[in-house]
C-alpha cells in the first residue's frame, strides 16, 4: 500500500542573493559536465561550481586535475556552499548523502531517479523535519519541465490520467525498428554506438528507468507515494520485427508507454510496458531520444510536454532550472498528498503476447482470448493485472514480447460492458462509451 508522507512542508523566503551562488558539485558524468558548461557559458545565471567531487581519481576529465576532490562528506560539511547538486549513478551512495544532506538542513539537487523512486517518503519527511529542500526536475524526461509543472500548476487539480515516453533510449530503439524493419539487435547497437543507449542497457530496455520515473510521477500527479516493484514493468528485450509490423497493420506504433490513470472508483493504477499508439496520440509523433508527456486534467483539458529527456545539456539545463527555483524559495508542496488515493492493481490487461513457449499462455491464464495466429506466435486477449507483476521475471527470462493495447477492465468484469478503448489506440464501439461523457464507468487505458 502507498505510505502517504507528512501533509507539512517548510516555506522559504524568496529574496535572492547579492553574491553568486556556491554550487557543491558531487559528480562530474554528462550530467555534471553539462551542467558545468551551462553555468561557464552562462556566469550571469548568478551559480558557480566551487567544488567537484568525483570517485575514480584515474579517469580522463576536460579539467585540470586540481578541480577535483574524492571525498564527498565534505561538502556537506562546508556551510560556505549555497546548494549541493547530486548526479552520480549510485543509488544507495547518492541517498546517504542527500538524506544527510537534508539532515544539516541543506538546499540539494538530485537527478537520481533510482534513489528518489525507492525513498522518496524518507526524504520528504527529512525536508519537514529540518527544513531541507530538494528539487529533482532532472531526474525526470530530461529538459521537460514535468514535475513543476504537476506540483505548481496542477498541484490542487485533479487530473484523469498521465502517460508519457519517458525513457530515450528505449523510444530510439522503437523508432529504428519501425523505420528500417529490422530486429532488435541491430537498433540497439546504432544505439549504443550514438552514445543513446548504455553498454549495459538492461535498466533502460527492461522498463526500470521509467519505473522510476513513473514512481515520481505519481508522487506529484496524484500524491500516490508507491513503491517500484507495485507497478508493472515490462520492456522491450523480446521485441522483433514482427511485432513492428503486427503495429503497423493496425495503424499504430509500439511504444514504452508509462501510464498513470484515475480509474471510476477514485483509485490510481500505473502501468510501464510497451503499448500501442496509433495517431490520434500526440505520443505517435514523439521519435528517437525524445520523451513526451500527456497530461488530462479535470478542467484545464489535455496538455502536452515534448522535448529531450536525456543527454548533459538538456538535463543539465534542468538542473540549471531547479537551482534557480531555490534562490527564490521554491519548494515541492505535495499538495495532493494530504488525501493520496488507493493503488488499484484488481484490474485485467488487454495484452498482444508472442511467445515461442506455450507454457506462457498457460501461465498467465487469460481469462478472454480474442485472436490468436499460430503461425506468428502471438495472442491477444484479457490477463489479470497481478499475473502479469507476478510472472515478469519469468516473461523476461523465456524472452516473451507483450504489448498492451490500450484496455483496461475490473477483474472478471465482461468486456461488452467495461472495457473501453483509449483514444490513439483500439477504438471501442461508439455504443459502449460516449466520449463526450465522463460518466457510464468509464475505464479508458492511456494515451
Amino acid at each position: 500500500m502507498p505510505t502517504n508522507p507528512p501533509d507539512q512542508f517548510p516555506t522559504f523566503s524568496p529574496a535572492l542573493p547579492a553574491r553568486p551562488w556556491r554550487v557543491g558539485l558531487i559528480g562530474f558524468g554528462c550530467v555534471g559536465q553539462g551542467l558545468y558548461d551551462i553555468l561557464h557559458q552562462r556566469p550571469e545565471a548568478g551559480f558557480v561550481i566551487s567544488r567537484i567531487v568525483v570517485k575514480n581519481p584515474t579517469k580522463a576529465r576536460p579539467l585540470p586535475a586540481e578541480r577535483f576532490e574524492f571525498d564527498a562528506d565534505l561538502l556537506l560539511a562546508d556551510d560556505s556552499l549555497d546548494v549541493l547538486v547530486e548526479v552520480i549513478d549510485d543509488a544507495d551512495t547518492a541517498f546517504r548523502l542527500v538524506s544527510e544532506a537534508l539532515r544539516r538542513g541543506r538546499r540539494v539537487v538530485t537527478a537520481n531517479k533510482a534513489m528518489l523512486a525507492r525513498h522518496l517518503p524518507a526524504l520528504v519527511q527529512l525536508q519537514r523535519e529540518t527544513g531541507g529542500t530538494l528539487l529533482y526536475e532532472a531526474a525526470v524526461c530530461g529538459s521537460i519541465p514535468v514535475i513543476r509543472t504537476l506540483d505548481a500548476y496542477f498541484g490542487t487539480e485533479p487530473l484523469r490520467r498521465l502517460t508519457g515516453i519517458l525513457n530515450g533510449s528505449s523510444n530510439y530503439v522503437l523508432t529504428r525498428m519501425g523505420e528500417q524493419g529490422s530486429d532488435y539487435a541491430p537498433a540497439l547497437a546504432e544505439a549504443q554506438q550514438l552514445g543513446f543507449a548504455e553498454t549495459d542497457p538492461s535498466l533502460d530496455m527492461g522498463a526500470f528507468d521509467p519505473r522510476s520515473k513513473a514512481v515520481l510521477l505519481a508522487a506529484h500527479a496524484y500524491g500516490a507515494f508507491l513503491e517500484p516493484e507495485q507497478i508493472l514493468n515490462l520492456g522491450i528485450e523480446g521485441i522483433g520485427a514482427v511485432d513492428i509490423a503486427f503495429a503497423a497493420s493496425q495503424g499504430q506504433k509500439i511504444k514504452v508507454v508509462a501510464g498513470l490513470q484515475r480509474l471510476p472508483d477514485g483509485r490510481v493504477t500505473v502501468l510501464v510496458t510497451p503499448q500501442l499508439v496509433g495517431p490520434e496520440s500526440p505520443l505517435y509523433t514523439v521519435d528517437h531520444e525524445f520523451n513526451g508527456v500527456v497530461i488530462e486534467a479535470d478542467f484545464a483539458g489535455e496538455q502536452f510536454l515534448r522535448g529531450r529527456g536525456a543527454g548533459g545539456h538538456p538535463t543539465g539545463s534542468a538542473v540549471l532550472a531547479d537551482l534557480a527555483a531555490l534562490r527564490q524559495g521554491f519548494a515541492y508542496q505535495y499538495h495532493k498528498a494530504a488525501e493520496a488515493p488507493e493503488y488499484a492493481a484488481d484490474l485485467e490487461v488487454e495484452i498482444y503476447l508472442r511467445t515461442n513457449e506455450p507454457r506462457i499462455i498457460d501461465l498467465l491464464d487469460f481469462s478472454e482470448i480474442s485472436e490468436e495466429a499460430d503461425e506468428d506466435g502471438y495472442v491477444v486477449g484479457y490477463v489479470a493485472l497481478q499475473h502479469l507483476i507476478r510472472h515478469r521475471d519469468t516473461l523476461r527470462q523465456y524472452g516473451a514480447f507483450i504489448v498492451r493495447t490500450g484496455r483496461l477492465r475490473p477483474v472478471g468484469e465482461a468486456v461488452e460492458v467495461l472495457a473501453v478503448a483509449e483514444i490513439g489506440g483500439a477504438i471501442s464501439p461508439a455504443h459502449l462509451w460516449n466520449p463526450g461523457s465522463r460518466q457510464c464507468g468509464e475505464f479508458s487505458d492511456f494515451r
